[in-house]
């Protein structure tokens, strides 16, 4: 009986494939969404361009596209790195990963803390992208709000940086 119920609970860790599989198929659909809206928005710049039409917010639309774009890439690559982590802890070693000289070791996950490490890193990046796109609808009409833009741009730093030398310990 203790062999059996062993055997189920140690074979219960292939349940995290649905979260592998989950966020490889998240994955995919936000590297595909994000490639469309560039298309989208490279086709709208192409016309305003070379067709003259008359858009005098065009540039902050173009930034705020970009700054999305890249914000969801960096989702993307969250989700791949955690799919990759989970699969790598709770399944097995990638032996492709392992066996490529070319590899990155930001993909190789060897301990839980490993994964959240290199998806604290990841999602504060995400958070710095977010901030800077809800700065370009900042306006500058009191003296507050540039109070408020400059400690949070220092906020910013102060993350990046202590996020930087705690890597460098490693």
């Amino acid at each position: 009986m203790k062999g059996f119920f062993e055997g189920v609970l140690w074979n219960s860790r292939y349940v995290v494939l649905l979260a592998v599989w989950s966020s490889i198929v998240g994955m995919l659909l936000l590297f595909v969404l994000s490639a469309l809206d560039m298309a989208a928005l490279a086709i709208e710049f192409f016309k305003v361009i070379f067709m003259g039409l008359d858009r005098p917010d065009f540039h902050i639309t173009v930034v705020s596209h970009v700054i999305t774009a890249v914000d969801d890439f960096l989702l993307a690559t969250v989700l791949l790195i955690f799919a990759l982590g989970l699969y790598e802890l709770f399944i097995s070693k990638i032996a492709a990963a392992h066996g490529d000289e070319h590899a990155n070791n930001i993909l190789m996950i060897n301990s839980l803390d490993d994964l959240k490490d290199r998806l604290g890193k990841v999602i504060l990046m995400i958070l710095i992208v977010a901030f800077f796109k809800n700065v370009l609808h900042v306006t500058f009409d009191d003296p507050l709000n540039i109070l408020y833009m400059g400690a949070g741009i220092l906020m910013v730093s102060l993350a990046s940086y202590f996020s930087h030398k705690a890597g460098d310990k490693h």
